[in-house]
């Protein structure tokens, strides 16, 4: 499995499926569907699409906006929880704790519909918030993932220029950032 997929996926597999310090099951056929499901489409997915939205409709650069509070709401005390609950050694929980984060992200894409904001002209100011939003939630999402995936969040921290690799609040860091290009995180498992 590491030599097809990576430490960083099995890893996530392990803590995902099977709850930390209990015995559990795991198969090559739930890895392969958790790493398709929730690190290709969810969480690879939701990478490419802010990456490729800012580069596409800011030229590569996060605006300075605040992010629109709903979705702030959403992120408000996640770190501190993740930070709980890992001091407290549940680390099953705290990556639940994290997708419950990525699914989020996802929805709010699907929600506010950035591709379509961005070709009314009265919606400037709500595309800036929206992108925003999405690039500092899913640089929040990464650093708390990067205890479990630190090779495959390192390459998009460094895509989403974010040196620091300490837990973050959502809203911590302005925008402005110059994001890099990056090639698909978890590609997609070619039909059997």
């Amino acid at each position: 499995m590491i030599a097809k997929f990576g430490a960083d996926a099995l890893r996530f597999y392990c803590f995902r499926e099977v709850s930390f310090g209990q015995d559990g099951q795991i198969s090559p056929a739930g890895f392969e569907s958790r790493y398709e499901s929730e690190l290709a489409d969810q969480y690879g997915n939701l990478a490419n699409r802010v990456l490729s939205m800012v580069g596409r409709y800011r030229d590569g650069v996060v605006p300075e906006a605040e992010a629109e509070r709903e979705l702030a709401g959403d992120f408000e005390g996640a770190a501190d929880r993740v930070r709980g609950l890992l001091d407290d050694a549940e680390l099953t929980l705290a990556i639940e704790e994290i997708w419950k984060l990525v699914r989020r992200l996802n929805q709010y894409v699907e929600e506010r519909k950035p591709w379509e904001l961005s070709k009314d002209e009265g919606s400037a100011g709500a595309l800036e918030s929206v992108l925003y939003g999405l690039a500092e939630g899913l640089r929040v999402t990464t650093l708390l993932l990067h205890a479990y995936m630190p090779e495959t969040t390192g390459r998009l921290l460094d895509a989403l220029d974010e040196p620091n690799r300490e837990l973050p609040d959502f809203g911590s860091r302005c925008g402005g950032q110059t994001l890099g290009q990056l090639a698909p995180l978890f590609p997609k498992l070619a039909p059997a």
